[in-house]
């Protein structure tokens, strides 16, 4: 497998930044903003990151998302591991990324990945989404934030 930078002219990958994140309209604002990477694995695209600066020397991990059917094979965990390098790269000095307080597997990969959780937005998600969003059985409301020092 490799990870890569997106060309820029090659199509944003929807359908995997929608696996982990289902506006439209978000997705294509912070994926224009930032820059997106993608996993390949026999000229396919299996996964896909984007990171996004928020402020001086900090990036935001915004988008991690891996196809369905390659779940559980560590390629989540590849994905991170390259924006924490990719981000040191670049000089940033932290590295954050938030996701569903129902994401109890995401918690977990973020803090084998060395992330720390530093605070929850409440109600984020029924704040920024029209639609109500559930995932392992609970509604996805409020955002846990996570953060790396790099």
């Amino acid at each position: 497998m490799i990870i890569r930078k997106q060309h820029k002219d090659e199509e944003l990958p929807m359908e995997m930044l929608f696996l982990a994140d289902p506006s439209e309209k978000i997705v294509k604002e912070y994926a224009v903003r930032g820059e997106c990477f993608v996993a390949e694995l026999e000229n396919k695209i299996v996964g896909v990151y984007v990171l996004l600066p928020t402020r001086p020397e900090t990036v935001e991990l915004v988008n991690v998302a891996v196809a369905e059917e390659l779940h559980g094979k560590g390629i989540g965990k590849q994905l991170v591991m390259d924006a924490v390098k990719v981000a040191k790269e670049r000089g940033y000095k932290t590295i954050e990324v938030g996701t569903g307080n129902s994401g109890v597997g995401q918690l977990a990969l973020y803090q084998k990945c060395g992330f720390r959780i530093v605070g929850v937005d409440l109600d984020f998600f029924t704040r920024h989404y029209s639609e109500d969003i559930f995932e392992n059985g609970i509604q996805v409301r409020d955002m846990i934030r996570l953060t790396q020092d790099l």
